[in-house]
This record gives structure tokens, sequence and C-alpha cells, in this order.
């Protein structure tokens, strides 16, 4: 398997994922607006033989430590068949990576605390923010020390906003 970043934009690719993941399109249509609106921090997709999953990123603005770079964490998918085989945790691995060497120094996630917990997510840095999805599903991962002072309101991309 490999994991490279997604340049190109092969809608047709990501779509295909995220449809055989969820079964539906709404988290493709997300990658798509996000990047349309220029708020695609980073797309990291896996290849096996076919695209096996696709990780993206976007802004997160800080209201009271504007200094702090964030990021958000969503969507990720893997394809059904890829499932189970550790691509969903080598993405993720590989895309925080990328942003710590990029000087990020927070990136939020909503989603499962037991999967995103083992990489260093956790609510209670995520309780200092103020989220449209604050909850025990709301996660933090401090990239750096900085990351660790996060606090205050939050803005999401625009992409989000659109979903609600």
């Amino acid at each position: 398997m490999g994991i490279r970043l997604e340049e190109s934009a092969n809608w047709c690719t990501l779509y295909a994922i995220y449809s055989a993941a969820f079964g539906q399109l709404t988290e493709a249509d997300l990658v798509q607006h996000m990047h349309e609106d220029g708020d695609l921090i980073l797309s990291v997709i896996a290849y096996a033989d076919e695209p096996a999953g696709h990780i993206a990123y976007s802004r997160l603005i800080l209201h009271e430590t504007p200094s702090i770079k964030a990021a958000v964490l969503a969507p990720l998918a893997v394809a059904p068949s890829f499932q189970k085989q550790g691509i969903g945790a080598a993405l993720v691995q590989n895309s925080l990576k990328r942003l710590t060497d990029k000087n990020y120094d927070l990136v939020l996630v909503l989603g499962e605390p037991h999967y995103y917990g083992r990489f260093g997510f956790t609510p209670r840095l995520a309780d200092r923010l103020k989220t449209p999805y604050d909850g025990p599903y709301l996660q933090a991962f401090a990239l750096s020390d900085k990351g660790k002072g996060a606090h205050g309101s939050v803005s999401y991309a625009q992409a989000f906003v659109e979903l609600e």
C-alpha cells in the first residue's frame, strides 16, 4: 500500500471511496467544497491496487489564540474492502506527521474517542474550545507545546457551516 498527497483533486476516485465507505456522498461533497473554497489544507490518499482510503484536513480559526496554527481532521474514509487492515491508522499517522512538518500546532476531530485516542487525541484538550460540535466525541491533539494553549471559540471552514 502507498500513501501520497492527493493533489490532482481526482473527484471520481474520492467520490468512489466515500460512497463505498459511507453509502452517501455528503463527505465527498464536503471535501470538494473545502477544496473549492481554498480551505482544504491537506488531502492524503492511500492506494493498494486501487484507491483504498482518504483523509482531509481544513483550516480552523482559533479566535482567542490566533497564533496557534490549527486544522480539522474530517473526513476520513476507508473503502470497505480495505477496512480492518490498518489503512485508516496509516492515513492518520502519515497526515499528522505532514501537519507537524508544516508547523501546525493543533488538530481537532469529531469522532470515536477509542479510535482517535490511540493517536493522542483527547476530549480534555477539546473541552477548552467552543465549537458547534462540543461534546464527548470532540477531541483535540496538540502537535506542539503551543497547541496545548488553545482555548476559546473557533470557526470551521465554510463547508462545515453549509452542512448544518
